[in-house]
């Protein structure tokens, strides 16, 4: 029986749509698809577990940059359909709106039948007003160009809808699944970090403006005069590294910035209560790592963080309020049974996230049908 055969494109991937990527097309492939992987080599190395060579996934490097670039653009376009030419797939699903337009440009005029193009929309427009007309210019190319669209959260899918994308879904977006990390490591990671003995705040993610760690370090004033004072560690690289660190020493805050780590589980087993205090996110990886960790969680009321944790699995308020943040970190820091409730809610949230296995299982589904619809192979 002929496999079928889908080609993976991406962009410059931060972590969550990069582990994403790299599951969807390992998934497929340990499943029997051919699948061949086309973006850039930054992007294959950092995330795919086959990056080392000899892997079922079959990988070309395809320079699709994060920017707009015109004549570069124009000229990847062409090299990608190509190699999608050579690569005959029933299927291209591309991630992101920079690789699904290039995706879209490197199919036009194809002969038919055509393969069929699905793009996940991962993130929401950026901030700024001559990005964000880039980015609804993507959206455009998307809504027009695309048989499928999958939406990493219910607002994404409700705009692409908006845009008049008829056939439009969430995806399926789980976290890796971890480990439960030992009570003793739990306990030297708190001690060799300098939180043994006081409350430990823990915030992972991108040093980026999109994830509010300015707002985080306004809300950490709130509680400095708590006894003992808790110690907030924020894990992650980015370029406002400098910038965040540089505000933490001259408001006096206790903060430790652990740059990138491996050992997030076991960070989460330590820490007493998780804050994500985003601008936006999807469905942020991170938090359901937390809700698998049993870990109280403060975040934002925005994207797809309330679908994760419903009402009663975290305290969320309005994104950039310092003012409320600081106000329920305390609050699960001082009320012990408010922590427990949270916990255990947590975890109860935590039994319906789906798998790996639902996220690969809904995205073979999703080729088939297209596969089929065209008299493809597969």
């Amino acid at each position: 029986m002929t496999p079928l055969r889908i080609a993976c494109v991406f962009g410059t991937a931060a972590a969550g749509t990069g582990v994403h990527v790299a599951m969807l097309a390992e998934g497929c492939a340990a499943r029997g698809l051919a699948v061949t992987a086309f973006g850039p080599a930054e992007t294959w190395h950092r995330f795919f577990r086959d990056a080392a060579g000899g892997g079922e996934v079959r990988f070309t490097p395809v320079d699709i940059a994060g920017r707009p670039r015109p004549a570069a653009d124009a000229a990847t376009a062409l090299r990608l359909r190509r190699l999608l030419a050579a690569a005959a797939p029933a299927v291209v699903h591309a991630h992101g709106m920079r690789a699904g337009a290039v995706a879209a440009a490197a199919l036009t005029r194809w002969p038919r039948p055509r393969p069929a193009l699905v793009v996940t929309v991962h993130n929401a427009a950026p901030e700024g007003a001559s990005a964000r007309a880039v980015y609804a210019g993507l959206e455009r190319v998307i809504a027009r160009r695309a048989d499928t669209v999958l939406c990493a959260s219910g607002d994404l899918e409700l705009r692409m809808r908006r845009l008049g994308v008829r056939d439009a879904e969430q995806a399926v977006v789980p976290a890796p699944a971890a480990g439960q990390p030992t009570a003793e490591a739990a306990a030297k990671a708190r001690a060799a970090i300098g939180a043994a003995g006081r409350p430990m705040i823990l915030a992972v993610g991108r040093l980026a403006a999109q994830k509010g760690y300015g707002v985080l370090l306004d809300a950490a004033a709130g509680w400095q005069d708590m006894e003992p004072p808790p110690l907030l560690v924020i894990v992650g690289e980015g370029p406002l590294a400098g910038q965040l660190a540089e505000t933490a020493r001259r408001s006096g805050l206790d903060v430790a910035f652990a740059g990138r780590r491996d050992d997030v589980p076991t960070l989460m087993a330590a820490a007493d209560v998780f804050v994500m205090p985003s601008r936006w996110e999807a469905r942020a990886l991170v938090i359901q790592e937390a809700l698998r960790a049993g870990l109280p969680v403060v975040a934002s009321r925005v994207g797809g963080i309330p679908d994760l944790t419903g009402e009663d699995a975290a305290l969320l308020v309005p994104a950039r309020d310092s003012g409320q943040l600081a106000a329920a970190v305390r609050s699960v820091l001082q009320d012990t049974d408010l922590a427990r409730r949270l916990s255990a809610a947590a975890l109860e949230r935590a039994r319906a996230l789906p798998s790996e296995a639902d996220a690969v299982d809904a995205a073979v589904a999703v080729y088939r049908r297209l596969a089929a619809g065209r008299g493809l192979p597969g």
